[in-house]
């Protein structure tokens, strides 16, 4: 084996070119065209490739070095090297003259092509308004950010004057997957969902939220949103600006089924099963749903995606907010069975336990404010469902209704009803139907049978 020079090649017109990236090091093996340093004059870089194949010894050069063509690299233990290279010595005498040690390097206008018209090539744009400031990076570097999809701007160089390596690139990749760094499209988006979760409108065009200074005008305390509340905020204010969405109010006579309801907690007290009206409603809501399968249903598009499974949605009150379980397969399951899963569900939510799969999935969502009053609300429909049922406490009112002895007023147990729904999907005359529907199966629970 005998020791080579491996010199710049035939670089065109340039000279005198600084030297800015070493892409080699003592004891690196090589091979033909490999790419050994990255030069840079004003109008361009181009990377220098290698003329033989071999293990590095000695690198002639060092980064701020200038070289122009004929200038030696590096001394190279050559494998399978030519003849011709085992004679070095005229070539360094006459480099221009004698065109024998530059041959073998025919390939470097490859690489000298594609860069060399970069920077004036690049159109001005939004994002890149001055095309002179492009990123300090090789073009080998510029290969591997297009590859993983990094935008160069944004990667700080760690190099010779602020050059940005292979190795910045992969560093930065890194902190993005890891969630300690965000590109300026992820940080756009991100600051667009803060905007409409912070309730200013701007993420939605919106004319921006007043800003008040609420101390000028007495005593205040600031106290931070939770966790819970922030996320299911913006979720909030996009539903209820997005969607155009109506509420039906009604009422349903549910007398016979409260009897009903007291009289299985009173046979199933023993084995600790408590049925609540929740659990009725979700299996009248179900036969509802069937019936009218639009209430069911996504928009996806210009399309109308119709559910065959009945997951139903519930709104549990915890310490930590409003969080919202689905009960999976409600079509399948009884009453008992229902008030049980309910029961459990709640019980995670309350310790903070419910996994994301027991949050999602919901076909329709029933909020209930239980018995703590009210008498009808707009409920905000959980996007993409097209429909909520709302329901208050239940109260005896006076129906005028067809007694024994004639007609008169008797009391009667009333549910308040307000459906709310999506007007893209579901018209008026269908909501009220629903409604009537509905309260027809909670006015006589055997209808859910039919």
């Amino acid at each position: 084996m005998s020791l080579i020079e491996v010199r710049v090649p035939d670089i065109g017109d340039f000279s005198d070119v600084a030297v800015i990236e070493l892409l080699v090091k003592a004891g690196d093996t090589i091979a033909v065209d490999q790419s050994l340093m990255t030069v840079e004059s004003d109008k361009a870089s181009m990377e220098i490739p290698s003329s033989h194949a071999g293990a590095v010894k000695e690198l002639k050069i060092k980064l701020g070095d200038r070289v122009s063509e004929g200038s030696v690299v590096l001394m190279l233990e050559a494998v399978g090297a030519v003849p011709a290279a085992s004679a070095p010595a005229p070539a360094v005498e006459a480099p221009k003259t004698a065109p024998a040690p530059a041959a073998p390097a025919s390939a470097a206008p490859i690489s000298i092509a594609a860069p060399a018209p970069a920077v004036p090539a690049l159109p001005a744009s939004p994002t890149n308004p001055n095309p002179a400031k492009l990123p300090h990076a090789s073009p080998s570097v510029r290969k591997f950010a297009r590859e993983l999809g990094v935008p160069l701007t944004e990667v700080k160089g760690t190099g010779h004057k602020g050059r940005i390596t292979q190795e910045d690139v992969q560093n930065f990749t890194k902190a993005v997957m890891a969630g300690t760094a965000q590109t300026q499209a992820i940080a756009a988006v991100t600051a667009a969902a803060k905007a409409s979760a912070g309730n200013d409108g701007a993420g939605l065009g919106l004319i921006p939220w007043p800003k008040v200074d609420f101390a000028k005008f007495g005593a205040i305390e600031r106290k931070e949103l939770g966790r819970i509340q922030k996320i299911s905020g913006a979720n909030l204010l996009r539903n209820a600006v997005m969607i155009p969405a109506v509420t039906s109010h009604d009422d349903a006579d549910i007398t016979e089924l409260e009897a009903f309801r007291l009289l299985l907690n009173k046979e199933n007290e023993k084995s600790g099963t408590k049925v609540t009206m929740l659990a009725f409603l979700i299996k009248a809501c179900v036969s509802a749903l069937k019936k009218f399968p639009q209430f069911n249903s996504s928009l996806d598009g210009d399309a109308l995606v119709l559910k065959q499974y009945y997951h139903i949605g519930f709104a549990a009150d915890t310490p930590n907010g409003l969080m919202v379980p689905v009960l999976k397969d409600a079509d399948k399951k009884g009453v008992l069975q229902i008030s049980q899963e309910m029961n459990e569900l709640a019980k995670k939510a309350r310790d903070g336990k419910l996994s994301p799969a027991e949050m999602s999935g919901a076909s329709f969502t029933i909020s209930s404010l239980g018995g703590i009053g009210g008498r009808y609300f707009t409920p905000i429909i959980n996007a993409p469902e097209v429909a909520i049922l709302g329901v208050c406490k239940s109260q005896i009112e006076p129906v005028w209704m067809d007694g024994k002895n004639g007609k008169e007023f008797t009391p009667r147990l009333m549910l308040p009803l307000s459906l709310t729904w999506d007007h893209r999907v579901i018209d008026g005359a269908a909501a009220a139907r629903f409604n009537v529907y509905l309260a027809q199966i909670l006015g006589d629970f055997r209808r859910v049978l039919l």
